[in-house]
């Protein structure tokens, strides 16, 4: 193996814990206001995606990349939905006619 694989895995590994212990620490309160903001981020992944999509040659690489970029679509329209229905809770419900 080489050492930039070693050094990727590494770099993986750490990243996974931090965001399990970022994430582990938030209230419950803040789960969905910090999902909507991280939809921001599932869509530069997206670009990200689709941009390693095209550069790699082969089946594989267009396989990986069709499914990155499923993925992180899923991600994003689950995630403006999740937002949609949070901000619906806040609207003020319309008042009934008396009569």
């Amino acid at each position: 193996m080489s050492a930039v694989f070693i050094s990727g895995i590494v770099v993986f590994v750490l990243a996974a814990f931090v965001g399990l212990e970022v994430i582990s620490k938030v209230p419950p309160t803040l789960h969905t206001p910090l999902m909507s903001g991280a939809n921001a981020i599932s869509g530069i992944t997206i670009v990200g995606a689709v941009a390693a999509a095209g550069i790699g040659e082969g089946t594989v690489a267009a396989v990986l990349g069709f499914l990155a970029v499923t993925t992180a679509t899923i991600n994003v329209v689950g995630g403006f939905m999740v937002t949609d229905r949070m901000l619906e809770m806040f609207k003020k419900k319309p008042s009934k006619p008396n009569g």
